[in-house]
């Protein structure tokens, strides 16, 4: 995994970063058929901020892995957690109906102690 970060422009400041993906693609390992999702990023950075090309491609890498909606999202919250480490995140992955049945997965975290803004006024 590597993704790219940048220094955050305004470290002192608790801000709100939302990044959407709308055309993410994966594979159901038990069909082999493409899931479909978008897949919202949102965090207040501390130090750093993710490049979006670089999360581009990373999220790209998906395309013919074979992983349950449940597993990508935590993956990909994890790499992206891990990378950035911001004061909070919180990932979203809002995937195309299957069947009649759509499925939306979230997981989120924070930095022990933070008490800033979190994303409530971000409804996808």
């Amino acid at each position: 995994m590597d993704i790219e970060t940048f220094p955050n422009p305004n470290p002192k400041q608790n801000y709100i970063i939302q990044h959407i993906q709308e055309e993410f693609t994966s594979t159901c390992p038990m069909t082999g058929h493409p899931d479909y999702a978008t897949v919202v990023f949102t965090y207040v950075p501390d130090a750093v901020c993710v490049e979006l090309k670089a999360m581009k491609l990373y999220l790209h890498g998906y395309r013919n892995k074979g992983i349950f909606f449940e597993a990508a999202t935590n993956k990909i919250f994890e790499d992206l957690f891990s990378v950035t480490k911001p004061k909070w995140a919180r990932l979203e992955t809002i995937w195309r109906g299957r069947g009649g049945i759509r499925s939306n997965v979230i997981v989120e975290d924070q930095i022990e102690g933070y008490d800033g803004p979190k994303a409530d006024l971000f409804k996808t």
